[in-house]
């Protein structure tokens, strides 16, 4: 594939005055709101960007929303914040990371978080069977092992990828793997000098085919590193354009 375009706009942006800590801290927070709603609103919650919001903001309970999207939406919140906070570490992904991250997800199951599956499971509608439990541990170490070379040996975008549409395969946890999944890709995107993107619930057909593409398709990542990659340069360019006008001010 070709990453011409959003490497030289990260290359771009890394050479423009960056935002300062309480733009940056806006923006992402901004940010968030979207991805929450979204996020949640491909595992089925049904709560709207304005319920999302209020919920977020303004510590608002919106009638006749089960208690559980509530929870959800402040997890994924939460979770966000975690995944900012260590993004600018010099710490490799590790299980304990994602525990971190699946537990904050979570927050509506405190008996399964952070914990892997100790049941099988099956994805509706896919054409791969999650492995048996016994095998989840050993198939994230190697997952998580396998993930520097795949760094060093790929565009980061398409490393990225491959590492997502890996995890969602091994469906580590009994509920949240999409949730944790999304966050990692963002984590990574982050330590990468890029910025976090947002895979849209109306896009979320354009998602799962990416799964039936690299299943039945040799493993190859390309759809899913296309389809980060057109968000990422959608939002190099609007955070250039933000740096750009601010300082026409």
């Amino acid at each position: 594939m070709d990453f011409t375009k959003l490497d030289g706009l990260k290359s771009q942006l890394a050479a423009m005055r960056p935002l300062n800590a309480g733009e940056l801290k806006r923006l992402y927070g901004e940010f968030n709101i979207e991805f929450t709603y979204d996020t949640n609103a491909i595992e089925g919650s049904t709560l709207t960007l304005r319920e999302t919001a209020l919920i977020l903001k303004e510590d608002i309970t919106i009638a006749e929303k089960p208690l559980r999207m509530h929870l959800d939406a402040i997890g994924h919140r939460d979770a966000f914040e975690y995944v900012v906070s260590i993004a600018g570490t010099t710490e490799k992904l590790t299980e304990y990371s994602i525990k971190e991250i699946h537990s904050l997800v979570l927050m509506s199951d405190a008996e399964n978080r952070g914990i892997y599956r100790s049941v099988p499971v099956t994805i509706q509608g896919a054409a791969h069977t999650p492995p048996q439990p016994y095998l989840i541990r050993p198939q994230m170490e190697a997952l998580i092992s396998e993930y520097d070379g795949l760094k060093r040996g790929k565009h980061i975008i398409e490393a990225i990828a491959e590492f997502h549409l890996r995890f969602e395969g091994i469906h580590p946890f009994i509920d949240g793997n999409g949730r944790t999944g999304r966050l990692i890709i963002n984590l990574e995107l982050i330590k990468a000098g890029l910025l976090p993107v947002n895979i849209k619930f109306t896009d979320r057909h354009k998602y799962y085919d990416c799964f039936d593409s690299y299943y039945g398709n040799g493993q190859k990542p390309d759809a899913l590193a296309g389809l980060i990659a057109e968000y990422e340069i959608q939002e190099l360019e609007r955070y250039i354009k933000i740096i750009e006008n601010k300082s026409e001010l």
